[in-house]
């Protein structure tokens, strides 16, 4: 972009517990605007996390942020073309974009799961990352495998 830089928009906490982060994962979940459905589904998730991990002495809550921390990626490689090689750059991801991507991993295996209704298939996704395996957990290895493997290339970074 030439000109200046947009604005940051404010999002605004959840209802129930009153956190940005829940916020910004309902909108990365919502399909067609349906954002009351999203709320419905994650809280759903959320309370069968809490049925299934009776025994942790964690709140559902801090199971999904703590589910989150550890399918969120470090490192990523980006794509740089150089003399007409196009090599794969291991660059560190800026903290939104690791949020983010966390978060739009954990949706998208969510929703690759075999299962029942999407709040299973969510809080089975959630309960895997937080036992550290599951898909979004994997794709997280994979980056981390593929960035160590073109760490050579780090001294081409933008």
């Amino acid at each position: 972009m030439r000109k200046a830089k947009p604005k940051k928009r404010v999002i605004l906490p959840d209802p129930k517990f009153n956190d940005q982060k829940v916020s910004k994962f309902v909108n990365h979940l919502m399909y067609d605007g349906k954002k009351n459905t999203s709320y419905e589904i994650f809280y759903a998730a959320l309370d069968i996390v809490g049925g299934k991990m009776k025994d942790e002495e964690k709140s559902p809550l801090e199971v999904w942020k703590q589910a989150l921390d550890n399918i969120t990626p470090q490192v990523e490689v980006k794509s740089r073309r150089i003399g007409g090689a196009t090599f794969q750059v291991p660059t560190e991801i800026r903290p939104d974009r690791k949020e983010s991507v966390s978060m739009k991993n954990m949706i998208a295996f969510a929703r690759k799961r075999g299962g029942k209704s999407m709040a299973d298939k969510l809080a089975s996704e959630i309960i895997d990352a937080f036992n550290n395996q599951g898909g979004a957990y994997k794709r997280k290895e994979d980056m981390h495998r593929m960035a160590e493997a073109n760490r050579a290339f780090a001294h081409f970074r933008f």
